[in-house]
């Protein structure tokens, strides 16, 4: 009969209303505003994974410990009394941060080495051997802080362990700090 339609007629109608319902929706999303203003948008999470606690004490124990032995070189080689001052500071200041990661540790039995870890150990003898000390002190300085950074970020946004995240959050603004210092040398 004119003007009746099938079942399939129906279905055909509804898919039909189905898509264009969808696609008035998408362009709907489109030209809406964000739901938090910019400012209330978190910032993402470190793309680097965190770390391992194991591997975060050990990375972050010998960091500490090269720049610990580096800077102590520094204060014997170095002839720039700007960097014999930044070489005092990072002494004291990365003996700080290694304590306080092997407290934590020890809460979890995972206690920094007192060897360095081949990298450092690598980066240390060649500034011994340096015949151009306190340039190739710098840029080892803002590599291993680099590192330091990019570590600690990761493990205070997602790391594995309670205990040790907090610590690497405290590590953090020190670490950066001595990196927007190493830019003036």
């Amino acid at each position: 009969m004119p003007g009746e339609t099938t079942g399939e007629g129906r279905l055909a109608a509804f898919r039909s209303f189905a898509a264009w319902a969808l696609l008035l929706a998408l362009a709907g999303c489109a030209t809406r505003e964000p739901a938090h203003p910019p400012s209330t948008v978190r910032p993402p999470r470190p793309s680097v994974p965190a770390a391992s606690p194991a591997t975060f004490v050990a990375t972050n124990g010998s960091i500490d410990l090269f720049v610990i032995r580096s800077s102590e070189l520094a204060l014997q080689r170095s002839s720039s009394p700007r960097v014999r001052d930044l070489a005092t500071r990072m002494i004291e200041a990365h003996k700080g941060t290694s304590a306080q990661l092997s407290l934590a540790g020890r809460r979890l039995n995972l206690l920094p080495s007192a060897t360095l870890g081949a990298a450092e150990q690598a980066m240390l003898d060649a500034l011994q051997a340096s015949g151009s000390f306190d340039a190739d002190y710098v840029r080892d300085q803002r590599i291993v802080h680099q590192q330091a950074i990019a570590l600690d970020s990761a493990f205070a946004a997602s790391g594995d362990s309670p205990t040790l995240r907090p610590v690497a959050a405290a590590a953090l603004p020190i670490e950066q700090r001595h990196l927007r210092l190493l830019a003036y040398l």
